[in-house]
């Protein structure tokens, strides 16, 4: 399938077909679109018609087109469609997805759009997982599954799975659990189609299933799901009933969203933002860190002053004090990202002293090997004395080990005190070394220059 493009020419058919209420030409042009190109579509539109079109296409293609669209520009439009018009479209839903909607609401709405809502049992299980943290299992799973009895023979087994699937968008899974609808493993479909309609089912199960608890975090789910590459992952509550199940679409949302928080922090955003937000909230966002980047600076001032007398007897150590803080900083940074990366996926811990020395080693070679470089530079493109090029050269290896280390001990420490390391490859890492790095500079160049 060719991938589809928004053209100016097409938003500008859009709207043009809105604003003469040419309802018939407008759904033939969206009919054969997929709903994720129709949210593509609503969001280079004015709200005003994005509404227009969510009530102008079928219930069905709507409920997935809302589950598309970016949370504000959602909620802006379920601003403007009633509470029936909501309960409409959440029928067509899987819980988890109307659950992503409904909780948007304000109290007082979702008591309504639930009054509105036809169906009273998908009323009750969008109710029962409103009662979940959106960042735990029970906030993630969706209440339609396919599960079996351990005690039905086949024939009975299929009979009852048709009547199920009728209300589960895709079969990953069959689960089986027993009379107390507690779990107990999952069923093949190979064993199911290739057995006897007289077995019993719990004679063909496969007792060994992985499952999540309701209270399991969000980013304990990816990472099971992630580990032993699952499709489908079923949920439990304190008694190990079973309560519902994680897909994959909603972990790699998660996966996602925890990537941009992480991003952002590491660009120095402290809040969740968009691009498109108010200037005072991306204010808020960025301005934290950017006091903490002008501390840093006014720290390396201060340094530099202290220097003064260095300074007019050897001014081309000037010249060295950006390539000591770009290379701090970028050292910091590259060595907190691994780090960062190694703990979300569970391969630090235990290995914290080993990662240390490997580091050490790395910033050992990195910096001799930077600090050859900067000595021939140094003397014949500088024509500086032999002694400061071993000076800077020296100053260099020792800015980048203690950088890489650094930016090692800081995400651990973090991640041992409970605290997100990702904001540890932000600019606190670059500020830091910057800091350190020039007096680390000034200090060897006053124990070998002598001044």
């Amino acid at each position: 399938m060719a991938s589809f493009k928004i053209s100016d020419e097409l938003i500008g058919r859009i709207e043009t077909l809105i604003e003469e209420k040419n309802n018939h030409e407008l759904t033939q042009l969206l009919g054969d679109l997929h709903y994720a190109d129709i949210a593509e579509i609503i969001h280079e539109l004015a709200i005003k018609d994005g509404v227009y079109i969510i009530r102008l296409i079928d219930a069905e293609k709507t409920s997935d087109v809302l589950t598309e669209l970016d949370d504000d520009y959602r909620d802006k439009i379920l601003e403007n469609l009633s509470a029936k018009e909501i309960a409409d479209e959440l029928i067509e839903l899987d819980t988890d997805d109307a659950v992503d909607i409904i909780s948007e609401l304000s109290e007082e709405r979702k008591t309504e759009v639930i009054s509105y809502i036809e169906d009273v049992e998908h009323a009750k299980d969008i109710v029962e997982l409103l009662r979940y943290d959106d960042n735990t299992a029970g906030g993630l799973m969706a209440k339609e599954l396919v599960k079996v009895n351990e005690n039905w023979n086949v024939l009975k087994c299929v009979k009852e799975m048709r009547e199920q699937a009728a209300y589960v968008t895709r079969v990953h899974s069959i689960y089986v659990v027993d009379d107390h609808d507690v779990l107990k493993g999952r069923l093949s479909l190979k064993d199911l189609l290739t057995t006897s309609t007289r077995s019993e089912v719990k004679d063909i199960y496969i007792p060994k299933v992985d499952y999540v608890y309701v209270t399991d975090t969000a980013e304990e789910v990816a990472h099971i799901m992630s580990k032993y590459d699952l499709e489908a992952i079923p949920v439990v509550d304190e008694m190990k009933r079973l309560v519902g199940r994680i897909t994959i679409d909603d972990i790699v949302d998660v996966i996602k969203e925890g990537a941009e928080k992480d991003y952002q922090l590491a660009a120095g955003i402290t809040n969740d933002v968009e691009a498109d937000d108010s200037v005072w909230k991306l204010t808020l966002a960025r301005l934290p860190w950017l006091l903490i980047g002008m501390f840093g600076g006014l720290g390396a001032a201060s340094i530099i002053n202290g220097f003064q007398d260095a300074m007019n007897k050897y001014p081309i150590l000037l010249i060295f004090i950006p390539l000591i803080q770009a290379t701090a900083g970028n050292v910091g940074v590259q060595s907190s990202a691994i780090v960062v990366q190694g703990l979300a996926n569970n391969t630090i811990d235990g290995a914290i002293i080993k990662r240390l020395l490997k580091e050490f080693l790395l910033g050992l070679i990195n910096g001799g090997t930077i600090a050859g470089i900067v000595i021939l530079v140094s003397h014949f493109a500088f024509q500086a004395e032999y002694l400061v090029s071993i000076t800077v050269a020296i100053a260099l290896v020792t800015v980048i080990v203690n950088a890489a280390v650094i930016g090692t001990f800081i995400p651990i420490l973090l991640h041992k005190r409970g605290i997100d390391p990702a904001v540890a490859t932000g600019p606190f890492i670059t500020t830091s070394n910057d800091v350190l790095g020039i007096l680390i500079y000034f200090f060897i160049a006053k124990n070998i220059l002598g001044f």
